[in-house]
């Protein structure tokens, strides 16, 4: 199975609870695999399935979450 990965920086978290939020919004996405997000440095790194989700439908899913995808 073909993995890709993509980083999205993600702006207003500010603790460990706010990071898991992230992650199970982006983890909801049809096509996402796994994510990991630090709170600390913005950072969401998703691991994609091989047919993949859009940057799009990810990013959707931080704003529904609350944040500010970048």
């Amino acid at each position: 199975m073909t993995e890709n990965t993509v980083e999205i920086m993600v702006k207003g978290m500010t603790c460990g609870k706010c990071s898991g939020r992230v992650q199970k919004a982006i983890e909801s996405v049809s096509g996402v695999r796994s994510a990991q997000v630090d709170h600390q440095s913005g950072k969401a790194m998703v691991v994609l399935d091989k047919n993949g989700a859009s940057t799009e439908a990810i990013k959707e899913a931080v704003r529904k979450a609350g944040y500010d995808p970048q």
